[in-house]
Formats: structure tokens, C-alpha cells, sequence
């Protein structure tokens, strides 16, 4: 993925590798950029360092945009029951892809998983959001049970004391 690669390497690298990989040439990648080709020769050779209006050009060339989602992490029975799989929000579309998890171990491998699948966005427990704020780098909302869920758990708990 060329904009990980960017701050792995340098950009000149980052950029030849990717246009490698994909067969490109620089006038090609000029054609679809809009970039004049001397520039880009420039920069695969490394004589110029791109401004930031080229490489947000580049980089959705070369890496277009993939599917948004964001991340649910919760009990498997409860991502079963979710009936929204997808969100519009603004003109922009968002599915919703769980992550089972049943300890806090798990929660925990979840949100980083979630956050190398390239998620968005991370949905989990109260309890949990703020472990995962700290190791993810991205917006983190908490799933609130309503006072109906609460109300029924405590009933089914009064029930099994007996």
C-alpha cells in the first residue's frame, strides 16, 4: 500500500516500487494525475520533493479508495442480532463489520486487528473504549446498553439467584 510505504521509506522509493508493481510508467501516471510528466520524472528521480496537492494526486491514482467500515467489537450474539450493514453518511458509505470477541484479551487483539484491516472506526463496550483509544488510532464509540437491556438482566440474574 503506497501511502504505509510513504513513511517506511522515502517517497521517491515508495513511488518507484509502486509504479513497478503496477507496470506504470511515469507518463501514464502522468496522463492519470494531470501532474506534467517533467515533474514526475523529477520526483521518481528524486531532484524534487513532491507538494502535498501531487502526492494526495498520486496516491489516489495509484491507491483508490478503498470500502470504509467501521468496526463493531462485541459478543458474537450480539453482532448476529445487528440488522444496520451499511451507513450513508454525508455522500459517503460506511459498512459495519463485527469483530467476536468474549474477554478483554480478545476486545484487544480486535481493535488492532480492526485498525490493520483499515477500519474507520471502532464501536465496543464502555469498559473497553477507553483501553482502545490508547492503542488505536482512530475514533472509538461506546456501545450503551438501554435500561430495557439493563432491566432484563437484572431479572434474569434475580431469577437464576431464585
Amino acid at each position: 500500500m503506497l501511502s504505509k510505504r510513504i513513511f517506511e521509506t522515502d517517497f521517491t522509493t515508495a513511488l518507484n516500487e509502486e509504479l513497478d508493481r503496477k507496470n506504470l510508467t511515469v507518463r501514464e501516471l502522468a496522463d492519470h494525475t494531470g501532474i506534467p510528466v517533467s515533474t514526475l520524472y523529477k520526483i521518481t528521480l528524486g531532484e524534487r520533493d513532491p507538494r502535498l496537492s501531487t502526492v494526495k494526486k498520486i496516491v489516489a491514482v495509484l491507491e483508490p479508495e478503498r470500502i470504509r467500515f467501521i468496526a463493531i467489537i462485541a459478543a458474537k450474539f450480539l453482532l448476529d442480532t445487528l440488522e444496520i450493514r451499511e451507513v450513508d453518511f454525508q455522500g459517503k458509505k460506511f459498512l459495519i463489520r463485527g469483530y467476536s470477541a468474549n474477554s478483554l484479551e480478545e476486545c484487544i487483539i480486535a481493535a488492532t486487528r480492526a485498525e490493520k484491516d483499515g477500519a474507520s472506526g471502532i464501536i465496543c463496550a464502555p469498559i473497553l473504549a477507553s483501553i482502545v483509544e490508547k492503542i488505536v488510532d482512530m475514533p472509538v464509540g461506546m456501545l450503551r446498553p438501554d435500561h430495557l437491556v439493563v432491566n432484563e438482566a437484572i431479572h434474569a440474574v434475580v431469577k437464576r439467584i431464585g
